[in-house]
């Protein structure tokens, strides 16, 4: 995945006037632009204009990033990429792939089992992340926010479908692998990589007692990810595109939901678990 971004300051930003598809209600805002899209950036700290505006292609591969003078004079920040820019940029661009943003941890043992436990906020995901650092010298690829694609360089064999949960549904074998990937956006535990590795398990987290897990059929295990996913709602084509390629992931992927208890049994819970 690559986007080309060219950057320029500007000594002014007059306010857009084009149709606004949405407003985040905090410092970005979009607009449709005659290239593709545009996002404006801007706080009252900075003046009643925008401060930096990000112009981009309907394919998120190419971008014009112009950035007001006055972020250069020590009012401001100037860092081009600076967030929420940089992972607007890269969610939109995965609704151009076989790609979706989850909010979760990725664990990944020393045999290379990557596990990925996702979570609304407060579901667990940093406390799972310290758990498993206690127990075992695992790699975190993030505690918050992790990258999930279909990686066809990396072919296996197709495997024959297998029946999952009681309502007859099935879950068979993908061509191509799913992987997950680290991410600059990290949580409480403050962990981020820019490694990746294949995906083996997904647990959706919840607190509880005792320590279940629980299988989740192909349909149950889409609705549970779409709504811990992040995806521009703004455009019907995107939310379709998260659908399908979920309805992928949860057809390749064992997904089940873990109401676990925060110690270091919920780790053993895992290493004894077989699917």
């Amino acid at each position: 995945m690559h986007i080309r971004i060219q950057i320029e300051r500007a000594a002014r930003l007059p306010r857009a006037e084009r149709r606004e598809l949405f407003d985040s209600g905090s410092v970005w805002r979009l607009f449709e632009d005659d290239a593709g899209f545009r996002f404006d950036f801007a706080t009252a700290t900075m003046g009643d204009t925008p401060y930096k505006r990000l112009i981009v292609d309907r394919e998120f591969r190419y971008a014009s990033l112009l950035i007001k003078d006055q972020c250069f004079a020590g009012m401001g920040s100037a860092a081009p990429l600076e967030y929420p820019l940089d992972e607007l940029l890269i969610m939109h661009r995965l609704t151009q792939e076989k790609a979706i943003e989850l909010h979760g941890c990725g664990i990944v043992r020393a045999d290379g089992t990557g596990n990925l436990f996702v979570g609304h906020s407060g579901a667990g995901k940093s406390t799972t992340t310290r758990l498993w650092t206690a127990r075992e010298d695992v790699e975190v690829l993030s505690d918050d926010r992790i990258i999930v694609r279909r990686d066809d360089k990396n072919q296996v064999p197709h495997r024959p479908c297998a029946p999952v949960g009681n309502d007859n549904a099935k879950r068979c074998g993908d061509p191509g692998r799913i992987r997950m990937y680290g991410t600059p956006w990290h949580g409480e535990a403050m962990y981020a990589s820019p490694n990746s590795a294949p995906l083996a398990r997904i647990f959706i987290l919840e607190h509880g007692h005792g320590n279940v897990i629980t299988p989740l059929t192909p349909s149950q295990a889409v609705a549970e990810l779409f709504a811990r996913s992040f995806v521009p709602f703004h455009r019907h084509e995107y939310v379709e595109s998260a659908l399908t390629f979920l309805e992928e992931v949860a057809a390749s992927i064992p997904v089940y939901r873990y109401s676990f208890e925060p110690d270091q049994r919920a780790v053993d819970t895992i290493l004894h678990f077989h699917d």
